[in-house]
């Protein structure tokens, strides 16, 4: 049976779905102190949002800003990837946070929102992304991209089949059948996840990537937290879902093939896999966007990741506006910004090369 969840009426800045944090109440150590005390003096306010993997993250980039910067207050509603570009276009949120870079027909209503000018994209956050399930008496189990493609498809039904025995051969596995789960909402996770089905599945995987979860059948929930908390309140069910959420959690987790061997997921097989990946071709010099591999055959690869973008305008009618933007967005890609997202989302920082370059195109954000 399909059962989709009802997507949740999305008003930016609702108090019901907004995860508001006051700078001003906000503590930090003396690395975050001296990252963001050439920001100091700053006053004011804005609203942002977007994708859901971010969420702790955000809290601790927001908490450790806040720390030289008692006069923010900036709000992030982890409204999903797809939702929050769509608010960014609409000038409701000053920037953005996305799994996935914004798309080429997307690219004419950035430029909108940015004054005709061309939007900045860089990474800031890479993490990778559990393929999580809840199966009694089993913690763990190997499955190549083939396997769970025909899974996500519908076509493996039953946690029995002879292609998920025949890779846990030391795993008793029941009849129990299979009950997946994707995200209601446009996501950037279900981006990355569709993008691994379809380059790393052999041809089972019949759609390209997409935002939109793009095949019938199974379960639907809202956001990340809606997702996990599926998986939880069902029985053999299967899902995807940013590392920091599944961590905390007692679902089991896959191992995915890469070349002859099985990888779990980790912060450093998601760095290597963006190590494997090239600088998307043609981008503008203030896109920092990447293309990536999912076929690397390097077992210190963990192909299932994301890699999740700050995405602002290089130009802001006021210039309170464009310092926070600014501020705030040269904290993230700085060495303490990133070392307070691998403590609290357990995140892979940022290749040192790659923060220069971001740090760079942020630099240029200004008032108009």
């Amino acid at each position: 049976m399909t059962i989709t969840s009802i997507r949740r009426a999305l008003v930016p800045g609702a108090a019901a779905l907004t995860l508001a944090l006051s700078l001003a109440a906000c503590g930090g150590n003396s690395d975050s102190n001296s990252a963001s005390s050439s920001a100091s003096g700053l006053k004011g306010s804005l609203a942002a949002g977007g994708s859901s993997a971010q969420e702790k993250a955000q809290e601790a980039w927001r908490a450790g800003f806040g720390a030289g910067n008692p006069d923010v207050t900036i709000t992030y509603d982890p409204v999903g990837s797809g939702t929050g570009r769509d608010n960014f276009y609409s000038g409701a949120y000053k920037f953005a946070g996305s799994d996935s870079a914004i798309a080429d027909t997307d690219m004419s209503k950035a430029k909108q929102a940015c004054g005709g000018s061309d939007p900045i994209e860089v990474p800031v956050f890479i993490s990778p992304i559990d393929i999580a399930f809840n199966l009694p008496g089993v913690d763990k189990l190997n499955l190549d991209a083939t396997t769970v493609a025909k899974i996500f498809a519908g076509s493996i039904k039953t946690w029995n089949d002879p292609a998920i025995a025949q890779q846990n051969t030391d795993v008793k596995l029941p009849s129990t059948a299979i009950s997946p789960v994707h995200r209601s909402d446009s996501s950037g996770t279900t981006d990355n996840f569709t993008d691994w089905l379809h380059q790393a599945g052999g041809g089972a995987w019949k759609t390209e990537h997409s935002s939109d979860w793009p095949v019938q059948g199974g379960e639907a929930a809202e956001g990340t937290s809606g997702v996990v908390g599926a998986l939880q309140d069902g029985q053999g069910t299967i899902g995807y879902a940013d590392d920091s959420a599944v961590t905390s959690t007692k679902l089991g987790t896959v191992s995915v093939k890469v070349g002859s061997e099985y990888v779990a997921p980790s912060a450093d097989g998601a760095a290597a896999g963006l190590a494997a990946s090239t600088v998307k071709d043609g981008a503008a010099d203030t896109q920092l966007v990447y293309t990536i591999n999912r076929t690397a055959t390097d077992p210190k690869v963990y192909p299932v990741f994301l890699a999740s973008y700050f995405i602002a305008c290089p130009t802001y009618s006021d210039k309170a506006t464009a310092d926070i933007v600014k501020g705030f967005g040269q904290y993230i890609v700085s060495a303490p910004g990133q070392q307070a997202a691998a403590a609290n989302a357990k995140s892979a920082p940022l290749p040192t090369d790659v923060a220069a370059k971001a740090k760079a195109i942020l630099d240029k954000i200004a008032a108009k």
